[in-house]
């Protein structure tokens, strides 16, 4: 069972990885597939126990990779922590399948309290590089987290967010067809870079420039209009003044 599981893995990258070439290659020079192996062992022992052994082994783990995962999270079918350096992963957080993980992104608690604290994260979710992730927040199915979003709230099946607090700027997709759709719509990063999904502060500023653009025009054609009014007046005033 732990070798099929450990192959389910190695595809993961495979297909979410293009600069991955074979599976070997995936065992040898990926510190994402490396935290995640020792994190399933660890998960293990502090499942049966072994609770001094399994942080051992995680501190062990974020030696190795970069990568700090609590023993005690739970982690889905493919996980890819592509890149992985600085990623961290706590100890109430729950984490679905097929999910795709960049660098320096914290699935973060903010309550002291022994409770679900982190935050929950469906399938098919793609977060990007630097992403704050706090509290016990709930991350939708097929949604997408854009790089260096902080994303304080539950995010919608579907969704992409960017920004700081984290914002929608796009519905991707139903829940239902996430996992059908997820290798059509992969977003490297959770980013959208076209210019239909910027960021939505950015086009609303942008809105409100042609707004301010299109009264300036107008403003500027009413003062045309009324200068020619008044210099008329004051023509025929003139001529009638000479009468």
């Amino acid at each position: 069972m732990a070798w099929e599981r450990i192959k389910e893995d190695l595809q993961g990258f495979l297909d979410r990885d293009p600069a991955a070439r074979s599976r070997l290659e995936v065992v040898l020079c990926y510190p994402g597939f490396h935290a995640l192996v020792l994190h399933r062992a660890s998960h293990w022992l502090i499942g049966h126990g072994f609770r001094l052994a399994a942080r051992l082994l995680a501190s062990f783990s974020r030696f190795l990779t970069g990568i700090e995962i609590h023993p005690s999270a739970r982690i889905g079918r493919q996980l890819v922590i592509d890149h992985g350096m600085g990623v961290v992963i706590g100890e109430t957080a729950r984490i679905g399948d097929r999910v795709t993980i960049y660098h320096d992104v914290t699935l973060g608690g903010t309550s002291l309290k022994r409770e679900i604290r982190h935050p929950q994260v469906g399938h098919d979710v793609i977060i990007g590089a630097g992403a704050q992730l706090l509290g016990p927040i709930f991350i939708g199915n097929g949604a997408r987290i854009g790089s260096n979003a902080v994303v304080v709230k539950d995010v919608p099946a579907g969704v992409t967010v960017v920004g700081v607090p984290a914002r929608p700027v796009a519905v991707l997709r139903e829940a239902a067809a996430a996992a059908e759709l997820a290798e059509q719509t992969f977003a490297a990063y959770g980013t959208p870079c076209d210019e239909e999904n910027a960021d939505p502060l950015q086009r609303e500023l942008n809105r409100m420039r042609q707004e301010i653009a299109a009264l300036r025009s107008e403003v500027t054609a009413l003062n045309d209009a009324s200068a020619m009014a008044n210099d008329a007046e004051g023509t025929a005033t003139g001529w009638e003044a000479r009468q």
